[in-house]
């Protein structure tokens, strides 16, 4: 996850899509709050958090940014808190962003940019959540896009402007990047070198004290590092399910009811027919005779396009109606009469004249209201039980929202509540590794993780109109470390290893010391006198290394990353000692000026130096404007999404 985080801000893609989101999605340059004003305020800081030009991000504009991004963050990890992102620094980036794009406005308008009603007209029209079912813009659809973000037509025109123009300013900035060939030839080779070298480990349990710790020293060791075993939030999630079933007593569709539907939908029991036509359109009535006479000589209606260099369209599962729009009416009644096989026309088309042959023939036979009786029985009962369950689903949420509990709700009902084991955010079992929520839960446990306190019971649909569940948080466990005594064996057994992982870094340094006396490492090693590992001779291309991925061992990957006769000291993953790495030798890769790999490293050259003239205009477009970060009001925000006052 912190890579992730890390990728998502650091990236090109990551600031724009940050840009974007924080700039449309987070309310930045809503209407009422951009001001012109200097000064900052007086409680708390003030409600800006920065002045940006002439603009300015407010409080709560950070605060709602800030807020959003930790929930689009989420879908990576669903454990993620905003505790969390806030100790990683995401209030400073996030803040960095809102920054940006009013840097980048505010640069954009004093040197005459502006965006034209029209662009944002068209920017709008693109959004799917706008479209009416004909695929074309509705204003109805619109005012409920709006409604639902809390935005008006103003404020959202705004953003799609500042976005624009973030657009508009950045896509040059990698135009024109250019690559020395010399350059990318020679790193292109790294990827054949050829690298050997030592690895000594001194695994901590070597050096660890002999002698247990006291509880004083262990209770302090714990302190200082009590947050290393904080347990994530857990809840228990308290449900009951129920299916279509608690329908009783529902009345059969009568006689009227099976009457009025059937003729409702009389075009659809009607007998129909529908025809595969193979269709050839000439420019003339000569044209199209000359190849009438050709098929009925013999030939196929293919062959004799074919020989005037025409194709033949095929017209599958035509109705009259269809076949009349795509052609005429005339046509359509003509080619309706003729029988399979048969050769219909030359007839005047739209776009010339045309030919048909009619390849198949597909009737559908009527249905009187009696043969329709049993479909129509079935639609309607289905429909009248959905309709009831929609009302019995309807009065449980009346009941919880004239503050009915979860019991009362399953016990009126006649349900069984269940209570889960205490879970995590993602779903899985607290302390039982693979162990996950019932299935019936799976839509529903990430509500239950956005509830504010417990005994808010809901009601969410499982499948469709079939399956449902009430369910509410029956207890919410804060993330917290244990008492020192119910893992006093697990922290006294970290507590020897951090021990013993202090003094494995003070034999390191004595190794490294010796080894740039000239010592070799195995003597250096064996000066300590402990029983180590030996030491491990390695002597491997760069290939196989990056084969291995993330799966390679870290010292190895180590000694790919420094310079010929670097030595360098790495600690061990949890405590559990330290490496001293040397490099011994580096054999270049050859590679030839022709190789097709130069041109990929020098396609990574060209976005890594875009990468960087992409951030250095946008630093000089926030020196251009003027930027004053107000440190009070900043602090003042990040306490309120901790949860303080």
């Amino acid at each position: 996850m912190l890579q992730f985080f890390r990728n998502f801000f650091q990236s090109k893609l990551g600031v724009i899509v940050t840009l974007s989101f924080v700039g449309l999605m987070a309310l930045a340059f809503a209407g009422g709050d951009i001001a012109s004003s200097g000064a900052f305020g007086g409680v708390a800081g003030g409600d800006r958090v920065a002045k940006v030009g002439s603009d300015r991000v407010d409080t709560s504009e950070l605060e709602r940014a800030a807020t959003r991004m930790v929930e689009q963050l989420r879908q990576e990890d669903p454990k993620l808190t905003m505790k969390d992102f806030l100790s990683r620094g995401g209030l400073d980036r996030v803040l960095g962003q809102l920054v940006d794009l009013a840097a980048l406005r505010n640069f954009g308008e004093n040197h005459g940019i502006f965006i034209g009603d029209r662009l944002i007209d068209s920017e709008i029209a693109k959004i799917p959540d706008v479209k009416g079912l004909d695929g074309k813009f509705n204003d109805q659809a619109y005012r409920g896009f709006l409604a639902q973000r809390g935005l008006s037509d103003t404020q959202f025109r705004d953003q799609i402007a500042a976005s624009l123009m973030a657009r508009q300013l950045l896509t040059s900035a990698e135009l024109g990047v250019a690559v020395p060939t010399g350059l990318s030839q020679r790193y292109a080779g790294i990827v054949l070198e050829r690298r050997s070298g030592q690895i000594a480990l001194l695994p901590s349990t070597a050096f660890a004290p002999k002698a247990a710790p006291s509880d004083a020293d262990l209770t302090a060791w714990y302190k200082a590092n009590q947050a290393s075993y904080e347990r994530p939030e857990r809840r228990v999630i308290r449900y009951a399910t129920f299916t279509d079933a608690v329908i009783k007593g529902l009345a059969a569709p009568t006689e009227a009811e099976i009457a009025a539907r059937y003729n409702a939908n009389k075009a659809q029991y009607a007998a129909s027919e529908a025809r595969k036509f193979s269709q050839l359109i000439l420019p003339t009535e000569a044209a199209a005779k000359v190849v009438a006479a050709e098929v009925a000589g013999g030939k196929t209606l293919e062959a004799s396009a074919g020989a005037k260099g025409l194709s033949v369209a095929t017209l599958d599962q035509q109705s009259r109606e269809q076949l009349s729009g795509l052609t005429s009416a005339a046509i359509a009644d003509a080619a309706f009469k003729a029988g399979k096989g048969a050769l219909v026309g030359p007839l005047k088309a739209p776009l010339g004249w045309v030919v048909l042959r009619v390849d198949a023939i597909e009737g559908k036979a009527g249905k009187s209201l009696d043969l329709a009786r049993a479909e129509i029985v079935t639609a309607l009962a289905t429909e009248k039980r959905r309709a009831a369950l929609t009302d019995y689903s309807a009065r449980i949420e009346d009941e919880f929202d004239n503050g009915a509990t979860l019991a009362d709700v399953t016990k009126e009902l006649g349900l069984t509540l269940t209570e889960t084991a205490p879970l995590t955010a993602d779903g899985q079992v607290f302390g039982k590794p693979g162990e996950t929520a019932p299935p019936v839960l799976a839509r529903v446990v990430q509500t239950a993780f956005t509830m504010e306190s417990e005994g808010q019971p809901q009601l969410a649909e499982v499948e469709a109109g079939k399956t449902f569940v009430v369910f509410d948080v029956g207890q919410i466990m804060a993330p917290a470390a244990p008492p020192l005594a119910e893992i006093k064996a697990q922290v006294q057994t970290d507590y020897m290893l951090a021990k013993g992982a202090e003094g494995a870094r003070e034999a390191a340094k004595k190794i490294e010391a010796a080894l740039k006396k000239g010592s070799d490492m195995q003597a250096a090693v064996a000066a300590l006198g402990l029983a180590l590992p030996a030491v491990e001779k390695i002597d491997l291309p760069r290939q196989e290394v990056q084969a291995m991925g993330e799966r390679a061992p870290p010292p190895v990957a180590m000694m790919f990353a420094v310079p010929k006769g670097a030595i360098k000291l790495m600690a061990a993953p949890q405590r559990r000692g330290w490496y001293v790495v040397k490099v011994t030798d580096v054999i270049p890769g050859q590679i030839a000026p022709n190789d097709p790999r130069i041109a990929e490293v020098k396609g990574s050259f060209t976005g890594i130096l875009g990468q960087e003239y992409y951030q250095q205009l946008i630093a000089a477009m926030r020196k251009d404007v003027g930027v004053k970060r107000n440190d009070k009001a900043i602090k003042a925000v990040e306490t309120r999404l901790r949860g303080g006052n």
